[in-house]
């Protein structure tokens, strides 16, 4: 019995240890980037290639964003505290004729943390790549072992440092979220499993302009996202996603939208009160 859990608990070893060796060594593109397609091709093209579509959205003038899944994610999104990554995005930015598709390796890191399995995620990628030819890596990147770790600054939030936003029983977070303004800034709900639920919610008008003025080309991570567990609303806090979203951003810009941050919890601490 003792020889037999010796050999199990060497396979394992052994599939963990060639799962680690692949995963990329160096710098990983945030974005795969690509020849510009309307929202509807985009469409047709991740729904023929297995992938699920789940809304698009007008996320910035002139630009609309595809947002995605496929029972890949929504497994791994399962798991407790990586709900974030059962969607990806693709970024139709009709005024710039560029497609820019979230590369599910660099999110799927940040997002996964200890729980990321490198071959689920170049395996979705792959199949993105097999989708849209000709698709390169954007020049929005960073170091691989560096994203699970991942914040902006010392003092700036983590992954893990979400923002509760709102409390109650799960069913009646959700009721809240499609009675606000008759609903009409719930963009997508996506049920992962029975306890847990991922909302794509609007924020205000005036918020979400902070896109335009660091970069349009990054527009994708938006709507923001709610995740409904636990009897809770929370959500990535801004200066950890739109710093993980926007990798070249410097110190100056970040300080010229400065009070982003704080706008986008008010926006979304409005439907719970």
């Amino acid at each position: 019995m003792k020889k037999l859990l010796g050999l199990v608990f060497s396979i394992v070893l052994s599939v963990m240890s060639l799962s680690a060796a692949n995963e990329p060594d160096g710098d990983v593109s945030t974005y795969l980037v690509g020849e510009y397609m309307t929202p509807k091709d985009v469409e047709a093209k991740l729904s023929e290639a297995g992938f699920e579509v789940i809304t698009t959205f007008k996320s910035i003038k002139k630009g609309k964003t595809v947002i995605f899944t496929c029972p890949t994610l929504k497994k791994e999104a399962s798991k407790s505290g990586r709900a974030h990554v059962a969607t990806m995005r693709a970024f139709a930015d009709e005024k710039n004729q560029v497609l820019s598709i979230t590369n599910p390796v660099y999110f799927g890191k940040a997002y996964m943390q200890k729980d990321y399995d490198h071959a689920k995620f170049s395996a979705v990628k792959a199949k993105i790549e097999s989708a849209f030819t000709n698709l390169k890596g954007s020049e929005d990147k960073m170091e691989f072992d560096d994203l699970a770790g991942f914040h902006f600054m010392m003092g700036m939030p983590y992954y893990e440092d979400t923002k509760v936003v709102g409390e109650g029983s799960n069913a009646e977070l959700i009721t809240k979220l499609k009675e606000y303004k008759k609903g009409k800034n719930l963009v997508f709900e996506l049920e992962i499993d029975k306890d847990t639920t991922l909302v794509g919610y609007k924020i205000g008008r005036g918020t979400e302009r902070f896109a335009k003025k660091i970069g349009r080309a990054n527009a994708g991570l938006l709507p923001w996202v709610i995740v409904v567990e636990n009897d809770k609303a929370s959500i990535l806090q801004a200066e950890y996603y739109i710093a993980l979203t926007y990798p070249q951003l410097g110190m100056g810009q970040f300080a010229g939208i400065a009070s982003i941050p704080g706008d986008v919890i008010k926006d979304l601490k409005k439907p719970f009160k």
